[in-house]
C-alpha cells in the first residue's frame, strides 16, 4: 500500500478518505515513485501546533508539516518509506474559504508541497520557491485528473 491516511479528530466534511487517496497514489504516480510508501496524516490545529513547536521551535499552528525517513535517525534503512505529511485541517479550511476553493482542493495542495518535502525539495530561496510552487501545481493537475470520485463540499 503506498498511501497510508490516519485521520485524527475527523471525520472532516468535505474530504472522503477514497478522494485524498486516490489523489495522493496520482501525485506519487506524476514523480515517478508509485513504488515508494508515505503517510499522510488529517490533524487538529492543536497537535499540528505541538509538533510545529517541538520539530520547529514555531509555537504557533502551521498547515503542513513534512518528516522525511530520509532524516531520521537511521534514515539510509528508509527503502521505500517516503516519510509522514501531517495537515492540519481546520488551518486548511480556513485558507480554502479564503482563497474561495472547496477542502479537497486545499489539502491535495498541502499534500503535494509536503511530498515535495519529502523527496528533498526546499523553498528557502525565491527560485527553489518558484520551482517548488511549479511542481506544487503539477501535482495538483496530476491528482485532480484522477479524482474526486465524491461530491466536493465547501
Amino acid at each position: 500500500m503506498p498511501v497510508v491516511l490516519l485521520v485524527e479528530d475527523g471525520p472532516y466534511e468535505g474530504l472522503a478518505k477514497r478522494d485524498v487517496l486516490v489523489r495522493a497514489r496520482a501525485m506519487l504516480a506524476a514523480v515517478q515513485s508509485s513504488d515508494k510508501e508515505w503517510s499522510v496524516v488529517f490533524t487538529g490545529d492543536d497537535q499540528i501546533q505541538n509538533l510545529n513547536r517541538i520539530y520547529r521551535k514555531k509555537n504557533k499552528p502551521t498547515d503542513v508539516l513534512a518528516f522525511p525517513q530520509a532524516d531520521a535517525l537511521h534514515g539510509h534503512q528508509a527503502g521505500k518509506l517516503l516519510g509522514d505529511v501531517i495537515v492540519s485541517v481546520p488551518t486548511a479550511r480556513r485558507q480554502a474559504a479564503k482563497a474561495r476553493r472547496d477542502l479537497l482542493s486545499e489539502v491535495t495542495m498541502l499534500m503535494g508541497h509536503g511530498l515535495l518535502h519529502l523527496l528533498g525539495w526546499d523553498h528557502a530561496t525565491a527560485a527553489e520557491d518558484r520551482r517548488m510552487r511549479r511542481e506544487t501545481a503539477r501535482l495538483c493537475r496530476a491528482a485532480a485528473l484522477a479524482g474526486p470520485t465524491t461530491k466536493r463540499a465547501r
